[in-house]
This record gives C-alpha cells, structure tokens and sequence, in this order.
C-alpha cells in the first residue's frame, strides 16, 4: 500500500515533456475478461500516460526529432519554437481541436463529405501549405518510415520487458499502420510466435482478406483513431496474423465498461481492441500468468452446496404487503419468493428494498394499514421502473440489437438470459452471475413435479461474501 514514505510509483525528475513519452504502464484486467469467461491474462498498455496523454506521442516525437537531424545537417532551419499546422476532419470532437489549439496548434478542418473518391485531402492540403509557409516540413505519418520504428522499438521493445517475454499475443486497433506493423515486426524479432491481432472498424478497407471488408463496405462509423478507406503506406497487412471487424456499438460499450469497471479513462478505440481481444481469446486456454497469486482459484473450486444456504421461504402471490414484510422481519431475509397461490410456479422475487424506493415507502408511510394490505403480485404492488439509460448502461452487450432510447419513442424491453442455477454450480460462475445481478434462485430438478425445476434456496452477494471472509479465516 502507497504512503507518504513509500509511493505506488518512484518520483521522476524530467528535463522536459518529452521526457514523459514513453514507458508506459501495463496493467492487468480484472474485471471485464474474467467476466466473460476469458481464462488467458489481459493486460492493457495505457498510453494515456504519455505527456499528451495519446500514443501518437511516440510516434510524433521520433519524426520530429528526424526531422530535426535531417534539417541541421543541411543547416537550413534553425527555430525555437516548433508550430504546427494540424488538419482534421469535422468528424473529430471540439475536445481534440481545442487541446490542439492550446498547444498553439493552427488547425485546418474539412468536411468528410470532401473525401469522397480522394480519401487524402488533408495531405493534399498540407502539400499547398509547404508551398505557401517558409521552413515548414511535412511528418506525414501514412509515409513516415519513424512512425513503425518508433513502435519497433519502442513500444515493442516495452512490452516485451514487462512481460519478461512471456507474452503471447497482441491485439490493437489499425489506423495508419504504424502501431501494429511495428509492434509485430519488434515482438516477433523476439519470438516469431506471438500473435498479432488488429481490430478494424466496419466501413474501413484495413482489414485482411479484402472479403472481411465487403459486408458493411462504404459504411460511416464513428470510432476515432482507427479505420481509413485507404491504404497507408506504412501498414504491413501481411505482418498482422488474425483481422477482426468491430462495430461502433460494442467498441463504445466496451469503452464505457474499460472506464467503469477498470478505471482506465480511454476512448472508443481501445473499446474497439477489446472487442476484437474477446472475439479472439473467448474460448483460448489460460497463458503464462505473470502474477504467480492469480494462479490460484480463489473459490478452489467450491460449488453452492459450500456456502450452506437456508431452505427457500416463499409468499403466495395474493398475501398482503404486511405479510411479506413480517415474514422477512422474522426469518432475517432481505427477499423472498413469490408464488402462485395453486403450484410452486414462481412469479417473482420481493425484496425489502420495493418497499423502501422512493413514492412506494411514501405511500407506505402515508397510508400505513390500508396500503400495507395491499397484495404483493406485481400488477398491485406498481413498482418504479429502472430508467431506461441506467438498463442499457449496466448491460450495453445484453440488449440482443434491440435500440435503447430515452426518446420516448416505442422501446422494447432488452431480452435477459435465463442462467440456471443449481447446488453444483462452481461458486466462480455464481460470482461472475453477480456482476450483472443481485440475486440468483437455485433451483433442483424433482420427479414430483414431472421433472420441472423448483426453487430450493435463494443466494445473495452477501452470502457470498459471508462465505469468502469465513474461507480468508480459515
């Protein structure tokens, strides 16, 4: 643990900005793969840590610093101060092109409709304004050899370390090319074995063989950073092993969990890396673990029967609130189930917190008696409904293409999926189950009721927590 005595990081002493490009830190996953049932290690190299806070730091740096060389040997440019002329599309967000502007960037922007059939305008432009500004120099990073090289090795070369070369695959977004031809040219120079894995964006013709491109061809995508309908001189698409088309959809949805879940602050491309990552590692054995504790199974591959749960307690559909309140009250429960009043057929699952949100406990308060005998079916007990952003929010991946909107207009509710249950269901898959719910019914098949399931005890997270500190005690 970090203190005043001992800092998470040692301090660094930078002789200037520039400095702070590079080294990057790795960071292992800890929630989205696992919660996906991905076994191998994914580890994130978090580039936001460069002094631009992006990795084209890298790549911006090495061409300058060539470009200088290249200038002062032929003693023709001498400056102080290095201004540059920035193009962009309109599609790129006011947030870019004012940090650009801060920088004392002179930026030049262009409708994407302006691209249509001569995909480098931008370059084009930048040609007419090396004509019209004095000692100005063009990086072009489609053409720029040090834009590979810098990711050969640099970033290539740092991974490798980090890993102490255990590494077995890479996955990365594909824009110019330059991050992924160098990252496999610098990786396989160490080990020819490493798998180099690019995500492209559907719309984008990156992509290998040229079929993957055919189906959503000529489409927009609003994933920034990666994708071009053109092919950059720098990309080496033979150097890539495995191409993966991704959708704006899932990239952002896997954005917004990478900055929930992980507490990495990153943006819609590196949504777009993990979605290619589970496409790829979804059903691939574990890899080398570099953690040696990760290695051990925190649950030792205990099942249900281990966290000794209480019979099911259940209330019939048609007893009143009051009922349902005292039972939980006696019993210490926090829910209970309801069933038909004929059968063991369930018809949902009533928690103290229904009678504690907002206008319900108002209700209960102002009508006291009257409302409390009211019965607990769900057309009766009327509860608040889940904002439709907070549904679409917890589970973005789960909607099955139905469209989420906060409109008004016509919605369906997302579809979930039924996961059963039982006493022999491994604790591991129960805390995975967790991540999206709060409660499961284990349920056991019988032969007095013609083979159907029924409810045999009701798990929360806090038994499975209870269960946890009572294994760390042991």
């Amino acid at each position: 643990m970090a203190s005043p005595t001992n800092p998470a990081r040692a301090p660094v002493l930078a002789l200037s900005a520039s400095e702070l490009i590079g080294n990057t830190p790795l960071v292992r996953l800890n929630r989205i793969p696992q919660s996906l049932g991905i076994e191998a290690e994914v580890y994130a190299k978090v580039e936001l840590f460069n002094a631009g806070g992006s990795i084209k730091d890298r790549i911006a740096l090495r061409m300058i610093e060539e470009a200088e060389k290249w200038y002062w040997a032929c003693s023709c440019w001498c400056y102080q101060r290095l201004q540059d002329n920035h193009y962009s599309s309109r599609k790129d967000v006011p947030e870019k092109v004012a940090v650009l502007r801060a920088l004392w960037s002179y930026n030049h922007s262009y409708p994407n409709s302006s691209c249509m059939g001569c995909p480098r305008v931008p370059y084009w432009s930048s040609k007419r304004l090396v004509k019209e500004i004095p000692n100005s120099h063009i990086l072009d990073q489609y053409a720029n050899e040090n834009n590979p090289l810098a990711h050969e090795y640099g970033t290539a070369e740092e991974i490798w370390k980090q890993t102490d070369g255990k590494i077995t695959a890479v996955v990365a977004g594909a824009g110019t090319g330059g991050t992924i031809t160098g990252l496999s040219k610098g990786l396989k120079r160490h080990n020819k074995d490493v798998k180099i894995i690019a995500a492209d964006p559907h719309g984008s013709i990156l992509a290998v063989p040229e079929s993957l491109n055919q189906e959503h061809a000529n489409e927009s995508y609003k994933v920034e950073g990666i994708g071009y309908d053109f092919i950059p001189d720098v990309l080496d698409r033979e150097s890539v092993d495995v191409w993966y088309k991704t959708d704006d959809r899932e990239s952002f949805a896997y954005a917004r969990r990478l900055i929930a879940e992980e507490g990495l602050l990153v943006g819609g491309s590196s949504g777009s890396a993990i979605a290619a990552m589970v496409k790829e590692f979804s059903s691939t054995p574990a890899s080398p673990i570099l953690d040696s504790q990760s290695k051990k199974d925190p649950y030792s591959g205990a099942t249900l029967r281990s966290l000794r749960l209480k019979p099911v307690t259940s209330v019939l559909a048609d007893s009143p609130c009051s009922e349902a309140v005292e039972t939980m009250r006696e019993k210490g429960f926090d829910q209970l189930l309801s069933s038909l009043p004929k059968g063991d057929k369930l018809v949902g699952l009533v928690t103290l917190e229904i009678f504690s949100v907002g206008s319900v406990v108002v209700a209960l308060l102002a009508k006291a008696q009257s409302q409390m005998s009211c019965s607990i079916s769900p057309t009766s007990l009327k509860l608040l409904p889940i904002p439709r952003t907070l549904v679409a929010f917890l589970n973005p991946l789960k909607s099955n293409g139905i469209e989420i909107t906060t409109d008004g207009k016509k919605q369906t509710t997302p579809k979930r999926k039924f996961v059963e249950i039982t006493l022999d269901t491994p604790i591991s898959a129960l805390s995975k189950f967790f991540e999206w719910n709060s409660a499961a019914i284990i349920t056991e098949k019988g032969s007095e009721n013609n083979g159907l399931s029924k409810p045999v005890a009701v798990v929360t997270k806090v038994d499975l927590l209870s269960w946890m500190v009572k294994q760390t005690k042991v």
